[in-house]
């Protein structure tokens, strides 16, 4: 008798769809987890790796001394890149046997471009280059502003994987998706090879879902408590079928999860998605039953008060939305940028704390 076995949803969201699922963190024990299940990538940012240290400070902190001991002339900005590439390396060779069974496609650690580089294209690409010489399996996240979509041709060309960051609307994910096909073009026109690369372009829904819900509460905004939740998940379809349309080669990526919309609506997309630990667990205890649901349309009604309460979701929604010169400008990108940096100089704040030489006055 064939014993049957079954599968959690997430689980299941894999084996019986086109959809991946990563997850949302570098961090061993929640990579293990995910990993157990099926799950073919990870990904970190700067709010990600400060909370890994503060998960296990002791070891961060001895780390950190430690590197920064072996390296007298560094400055604490030099520690913590380094800090940085030993967590991502450390998850990225836990998922190089995926890697290795994908071909490329999937099994990739994303590592994050210095969030104070948004504007600064030369440092933004030489970092994303070094990044993705540290191993085969690293793609590379670089933020959907004005520069960032320059540099993801550049860096395609040259061959690192892009993932497109700090994206929220239909107009940030296709031009970030036109770019990395550019530079697909470029390499293919010059007989480099193209088909063990992974690129993924993020669409940051519940942050999208975020900032509407600042609107609400900051301008006295009414409108049925259904509605929300689905800002963000029709962004995404809008910009997947936009993706199919255009045969661009790049998956779209749907990140930060509020709810389970975020995860039941993208199944069965040739997507990703990218999954905290603690939403993991939460669905594969969940009885949402896994189906195809990526080409279910948004409901009208939906639509109608979302584009009539919301201009910014109007922005999002549309294709021509947003222009280039707007991204940097656009409320969820900004808001994106700051937590991001603020998150980066409290990892500096932590490395200092860590390496300065009075442990009295050393935070804990």
């Amino acid at each position: 008798m064939t014993e049957t076995l079954t599968l959690s949803p997430l689980a299941r969201t894999i084996v019986d769809t086109p959809t991946d699922i990563w997850n949302d963190s570098c961090a061993v024990d929640e990579l293990e987890y995910a990993i157990g299940f099926g799950a073919v990538g990870a990904t970190a940012n700067p709010t990600i790796v400060h909370d890994v240290w503060r998960k296990d400070p002791t070891t961060w902190r001895l780390r950190a001394r430690a590197i920064a001991g072996a390296n007298r002339e560094w400055t604490e900005v030099d520690v913590a890149w380094a800090v940085v590439e030993e967590m991502s390396l450390t998850g990225a060779k836990l998922l190089e046997p995926t890697f290795a069974e994908h071909g490329g496609r999937n099994g990739r650690l994303s590592m994050q471009t210095n969030p104070t580089f948004w504007r600064t294209p030369d440092r933004m690409l030489e970092q994303g280059v070094h990044f993705a010489s540290l191993a085969p399996n690293i793609i590379v996240k670089f933020p959907a502003t004005a520069v960032g979509i320059e540099v993801m041709e550049e860096a395609t060309y040259r061959g690192v994987n892009v993932n497109c960051t700090v994206s929220f609307s239909v107009a940030q994910a296709v031009a970030a998706g036109e770019a990395v096909e550019r530079g697909l073009r470029r390499r293919e026109a010059e007989g480099l090879r193209v088909d063990d690369m992974g690129p993924v372009i993020t669409i940051m829904m519940g942050r999208l879902e975020d900032w509407l819900r600042v609107l609400t509460e900051r301008d006295g905004i009414v409108c049925d408590p259904d509605v929300l939740p689905w800002s963000g998940v029709a962004v995404f379809k809008r910009a997947y079928a936009i993706f199919r349309e255009r045969g661009l080669r790049a998956r779209p990526l749907g990140a930060a999860i509020r709810h389970h919309l975020h995860w039941s609506e993208l199944i069965g997309g040739e997507c990703v998605v990218t999954l905290p630990s603690a939403w993991q667990k939460r669905f594969n205890g969940s009885t949402v039953e896994v189906r195809s649901r990526i080409d279910d349309p948004i409901d009208q009604r939906i639509l109608d008060q979302l584009r009539a309460r919301f201009p910014d979701f109007v922005r999002a929604y549309d294709p021509d939305g947003l222009a280039i010169a707007d991204f940097d400008g656009f409320a969820p990108t900004v808001r994106t940028l700051r937590a991001f940096i603020g998150s980066y100089h409290d990892l500096l704040h932590a490395v200092t704390d860590a390496v300065l030489p009075n442990p009295d006055l050393r935070a804990s």
